[in-house]
């Protein structure tokens, strides 16, 4: 099945890299938000199957965008895997305990990163 996937990531090189190898990889449809705001707008106006969300953002932090969507009933059931740099056990642990889809750490291999997700939403 064709899915889409929303990044969320204010780096455009990482946007831009990680859309590029999952189009290719699966063919999948692959939208871009470069801020939170963006991002939660684009969510519930295009209903992804999953959303991959950066952690650390300037204007509002990945966690901070998880919350907001969990509030809203039109993002609330959209799976969410998080993309960070901490990836420290404990840090690990808080974000498992937010009902995160996955986490995924940074640098992640965009050549795998489809199968990751592949696997997370199956």
């Amino acid at each position: 099945m064709n899915k889409r996937i929303l990044i969320i990531d204010d780096e455009p090189d990482i946007r831009e890299a990680t859309q590029v190898c999952l189009e290719l990889a699966k063919g999948w449809e692959v939208l871009t938000a470069g801020s939170s705001a963006e991002g939660i707008e684009k969510a519930a106006a295009e209903q992804p199957d999953v959303v991959l969300l950066d952690v650390m953002m300037p204007d509002m932090d990945g966690l901070a965008t998880f919350q907001q969507m969990q509030a809203n009933p039109s993002t609330r059931n959209i799976p969410v895997i998080l993309l960070t740099a901490k990836a420290q056990p404990a840090d690990r642990r808080h974000y498992l305990q937010l009902e995160v889809a996955a986490v995924i750490t940074k640098p992640y291999d965009p050549l795998t990163l489809a199968d990751q997700i592949a696997e997370i939403l199956d």
